[in-house]
């Protein structure tokens, strides 16, 4: 019999075991570890079991075997430790889309047509530009609901064609909403018709964020493990973000008063994570 398994928002839903193995694939655990998690956290199942429960096992089994595999397998999680202001979650997506090609800017006022508008992101490049906003949660089972979708066209209505930079394509024509977690099935429905541009952990089905994310190998440095919450945040203070950035100035590193094994160490996990992604 399966295992009715109760989510973070608290529904209920019957344990799926291709998502389990989905989520370890695209952590880039081996095929043989996968085989293993899932029959170990398939035996200890029963009804009522949290996805966090599952989640902190897979995640522990992985991590005796592969970190990089289970860190990457964390992100999820990771991303709720940016912040709790959210305006790291904002500079964290600068830097995905910076690293696509695009000039990004964070935290900027617009003048719309009746009202200025307060701008968490705007991004532009030779052939498209938009304009979004930055849902951060601090936990799983918080959806950004229909009502954000419908404030975010009315953004887009006052903000059309107002220009984030002088080139030709920075007339706004694209609002986007950009959540760490999920959207509501309504505010989903309601930005397709509108034309609202969503993005989510797994919204759309296709290049959704976690597919952005290890595509351009961009991984906040909240998936570190070998840094404590405090370390991490002394960093974020100073507007290091994601591993790429540790990677390219490992004399930050300095400011956490640590030795110069712990620095190595840190270094190579952060190299680790984006040399072996998939």
């Amino acid at each position: 019999m399966q295992a009715l398994i109760t989510k973070a928002d608290g529904s209920t839903e019957y344990f799926k075991v291709e998502k389990l193995r989905r989520s370890l694939r695209r952590a880039g655990a081996a095929p043989n570890e996968v085989n293993v998690i899932v029959a170990q956290i398939t035996k200890e199942l029963y009804d009522g079991i949290k996805t966090q429960e599952i989640y902190r096992h897979a995640f522990t089994l992985l991590r005796a075997s592969e970190l990089p595999a289970a860190t990457r397998y964390s992100l999820r999680r990771a991303l709720f430790g940016l912040g709790p202001s959210g305006f790291p979650f904002e500079k964290f997506l600068a830097r995905l889309f910076a690293s696509d090609g695009y000039s990004t800017q964070t935290g900027i006022i617009l003048e719309g047509k009746c009202a200025p508008h307060e701008i968490d992101i705007a991004a532009y490049k030779s052939d498209h530009s938009f304009v979004g906003e930055a849902k951060f949660h601090a936990r799983p089972g918080i959806k950004t609901d229909l009502q954000v979708a419908m404030y975010s066209y009315a953004r887009l209505l006052d903000l059309k064609e107002i220009r984030i930079c002088t080139d030709a394509i920075c007339g706004i024509k694209e609002f986007w909403l950009i959540t760490n977690t999920k959207f509501t099935s309504t505010a989903e429905h309601y930005a397709e018709c509108c034309g609202v541009k969503l993005l989510s952990w797994d919204y759309p089905r296709r290049n959704n964020l976690h597919d952005r994310i290890q595509r351009a190998k961009i991984y906040p440095i909240t998936v570190l493990q070998s840094l404590s919450v405090s370390q991490i945040a002394t960093l974020i203070n100073r507007d290091i973000i994601v591993c790429k950035d540790i990677i390219d100035n490992p004399s930050i590193l300095r400011i956490l008063h640590i030795s110069e094994s712990k620095i190595e160490q840190v270094l190579a996990e952060a190299r680790a994570i984006i040399i072996t992604s998939k």
